[in-house]
């Protein structure tokens, strides 16, 4: 019902506001104003994919004359939108070759196999690909191998008490948590990020390297996952196991399925490696070597060229991977990043970001402390209700104007925004790793919300921690 009715809501609200009587702020602001208002319709509802809606610029614009085609479209080719088409192409090829399933498990046999050091592996190895692939992804990899750990404890001779529930349930929410708050670590980890890097640069001409966000990001992760870790081992569902008798065979059992590391899987990793390498160390290269003209974006496609080009074997005209693989890539992802920076685009060029900043700097009452984390708290509320990149691109260009109210660095406020809206832990229906391990079976809606309700409360006391300490000192 709410789809039906958000489907008919939106161009009603758009004709409403585009033929008002009057003007609000002036024509070309009212017009850009009528557009978003159907784009978060659509948008909140998800009435139609919210990649469609991405689309309403690229087609509406032109026709009410707020921008040209030519100028909509630049949108969609941000490079941006490379970067993170470069890390699908990587994290095509990870999976394809099932190198991350190499890593996670590894990572689970290097951390031991006592109950909660098995909770620990599992987080660590899901936190540590969701940094590079989809969190969505990541969970799919996991959820097999920790649903065979725990039919360890269901067929065991006391069959499945409550400890045993205690440990499932860390288990399914410590893998669902992480690949939230992994995604954070990355520029590419999540959506929402770059959407935030994206609008930065192309409407403030305000670059964050791939190491700056790192320096934020894998810090911010590394606190949440001890956090998490903690509070739900030994707070909220400690399982008070001694052992788990087999939980190192499963993982040997899963790895020799595996077989051995493969000349294809070694190929990817290489490229992988020196991708991140590359990523990390651009800046530094760019002094040593001024000539070379690295960009995150640029190094992105480079490792893309680098797997579709470089065979494995050159005889049979085999390459890592082939342009059929990119059927199972999110493209309506990248159509939303672009989407995302049009609407942006026309909100700053017809004053309208402007305007939020000249309200905000007219009240002088206004605490720049308070508003930042009131603004947290309400973006990672509200990420719990719908799509966290949808969410950031809505409210993106509304926090640049309050952070030009306020007279604060856009940083400031912009990447506690992204951050936010990845800490989604109260509700199934928040985050696809959310509802993945909750199709599991072995978490209600009400377990999933008493541990969720606590970590969102912590995580806007995180996140404002950094906004005031961390991030100033970085940026």
């Amino acid at each position: 019902m709410t789809k039906k009715i958000g489907l008919l809501l939106g161009p009603i609200l758009f004709l409403i506001f585009y033929n008002l009587p009057f003007i609000i702020l002036n024509s070309e602001a009212d017009k850009v104003i009528a557009v978003a208002i159907w784009m978060i319709v659509w948008w909140i509802t998800e009435s139609v994919s919210i990649s469609v809606t991405a689309l309403i610029p690229l087609t509406i614009f032109p026709l009410l004359d707020i921008m040209d085609l030519k100028s909509v479209a630049a949108n969609y080719g941000s490079p941006i939108v490379f970067l993170f088409f470069g890390g699908f192409i990587m994290a095509l090829a990870l999976e394809k070759v099932n190198l991350h399933r190499r890593i996670a498990l590894n990572l689970v046999k290097f951390t031991g196999t006592t109950p909660n050091k098995v909770i620990l592996g599992f987080m660590l190895a899901t936190a540590f690909l969701s940094m590079w692939i989809s969190n969505t992804a990541t969970t799919v990899v996991m959820l097999p191998i920790a649903l065979s750990v725990i039919q360890l404890l269901i067929n065991d001779d006391d069959g499945f008490t409550k400890q045993d529930k205690y440990f499932a349930l860390s288990l399914m929410l410590g893998i669902a948590y992480s690949a939230n708050v992994g995604g954070i670590a990355t520029i590419i980890g999540t959506p929402p990020n770059t959407v935030v890097v994206g609008f930065l640069e192309q409407e403030y001409q305000m670059d964050i390297s791939f190491l700056k966000w790192m320096i934020i990001g894998v810090p911010f992760s590394s606190i949440m996952i001890a956090v998490i870790y903690f509070l739900l081992t030994r707070v909220i569902y400690p399982n008070g196991l001694k052992e788990l008798h087999n939980a190192s065979e499963v993982i040997d059992g899963e790895l020799a399925k595996l077989g051995p590391m493969q000349g294809i899987e070694k190929r990817v990793l290489m490229i992988f490696s020196i991708t991140i390498f590359l990523w990390i160390s651009r800046i530094y290269i760019k002094d040593l070597v001024p000539f070379i003209k690295l960009s995150d974006a640029g190094i992105s496609m480079l490792a893309a060229l680098a797997l579709f080009s470089i065979p494995f074997s050159l005889s049979k005209q085999q390459f890592i991977l082939d342009w059929k693989d990119t059927q199972k890539m999110p493209w309506g992802i990248l159509i939303l990043f672009g989407g995302g920076l049009a609407l942006a685009s026309a909100l700053s060029k017809a004053g309208v970001i402007e305007f939020i900043g000249a309200q905000i700097s007219g009240n002088q009452n206004s605490s720049a402390v308070l508003i930042g984390i009131a603004l947290v708290g309400i973006i990672l509320f509200m990420t719990e209700l719908m799509s966290n990149v949808a969410l950031v691109a809505i409210f993106a260009p509304v926090v640049a104007g309050i952070a030009l109210g306020l007279d604060q660095n856009l940083l400031y406020l912009l990447i506690p925004t992204a951050m936010a809206s990845s800490c989604a832990f109260m509700l199934p229906m928040a985050t696809p790793p959310n509802a993945i391990v909750f199709a599991s079976g072995y978490i209600k809606v009400s377990e999933m919300a008493k541990a969720g309700i606590l970590l969102n409360l912590i995580s806007i006391f995180a996140i404002s921690l950094f906004m005031y300490w961390i991030i100033p000192l970085v940026f």
